[in-house]
């Protein structure tokens, strides 16, 4: 019986969370990619760009803006450029749009955006035309803290080290990106600044309307490709079990996220969909390590696991990917 996919398109194709955004829907069940967009690889095959997927797709690179064949818009240009974008071109009302930059996550009037953390916001994300995908230290760190903030526990300062793989800055090289620079070399940059923040806390007040401590987040660059490992601390009176069961009872119907009881490492995430989340109590602190692959869980996975939920189809369509583990 033959079954009618549901038609795509992808805008900012030539970079990173697009190349993975390809991979994933060249395989998923229910989804056939129409087009992919980039002005500056026009007519060129996407494999010239995006490597890994030899074999996989004959598509070209298009610069035309195709909306009758398509059903859903991926939106995966720089910060700043999807409210351009949308600007200058009218997308029309029967495209759902997933755009994965930060230009909608925060809410207010001027838009119709659904905040796209899947564990946060599920029944809104299946009634949405519009999501903004969440930041990949974003959803790392909210994965880590969320039930915390519901049970109304954040009452002291949470104290966040987190390093990301290079990939978190892009496919276009930069000083603090190229290899030379990146390998053997890690360094903090936006210390306590970090733009992730005000989605984080807009979160935690969502759940946790009388929360006003800190989050003391220290982003930094690591000298590997791809992955976020957070580790997290901040007062916690419970014991041990009772965190736990916190967590259990908050990810209880979240099929990508992992309550772990030891102590985990990066690698059992790359190259999948799934937050893994290990707890430690030392005194009356409760260490969180949370960890995500930044272009899965952090970009591109989580914005296929936001259209699933938004077509109504089963959540993990086509996310069931292997970890790489060596």
């Amino acid at each position: 019986m033959n079954v009618t996919k549901t038609r795509v398109g992808i805008v900012g194709g030539a970079g990173y969370t697009a190349g993975e955004l390809i991979r994933i829907l060249l395989n998923h069940p229910q989804v056939e990619v129409g087009w992919v967009h980039s002005q500056s690889q026009s007519n060129k095959l996407v494999t010239t760009i995006h490597h890994d997927l030899i074999g996989d797709t004959e598509l070209t690179f298009t610069s035309k803006l195709d909306w009758v064949a398509i059903e859903v818009l991926f939106l995966c240009s720089g910060h700043g450029a999807s409210q351009a974008f949308l600007e200058k071109n009218a997308v029309p009302d029967t495209i759902k749009i997933i755009d994965l930059s930060q230009d909608f996550r925060i809410a207010n009037s001027s838009h119709n955006y659904v905040y796209g953390l899947p564990e946060l916001n599920k029944s809104q994300i299946k009634e949405a035309k519009n999501i903004a995908n969440p930041g990949c230290f974003a959803t790392c760190i909210q994965l880590g803290i969320l039930p915390l903030a519901q049970a109304g526990l954040l009452k002291e300062d949470m104290h966040i080290h987190a390093i990301t793989g290079s990939t978190g800055a892009g496919q276009k090289p930069t000083a603090t990106s190229h290899f030379s620079w990146r390998n053997n070399n890690i360094s903090i940059y936006k210390a306590f600044q970090h733009q992730h923040l005000r989605e984080i806390n807009q979160s935690l007040i969502s759940l946790q309307p009388d929360y006003s401590a800190k989050l003391n987040f220290l982003p930094v660059r690591g000298n590997f490709t791809r992955g976020i490992f957070a580790s997290l601390y901040t007062a916690f009176s419970g014991s041990q079990e009772e965190a736990q069961e916190l967590y259990r009872k908050f990810y209880e119907d979240s099929p990508f996220v992992f309550l772990t009881e030891t102590n985990p490492y990066l690698k059992q995430i790359i190259n999948t969909n799934k937050g893994l989340v290990y707890l430690e109590k030392h005194d009356d602190t409760l260490l969180i390590i949370s960890m995500i692959d930044n272009l899965l869980k952090g970009a591109s996975g989580q914005a296929v696991q936001n259209m699933n939920l938004m077509m109504g189809w089963e959540e993990t369509a086509g996310l069931r990917l292997k970890s790489s583990m060596f």
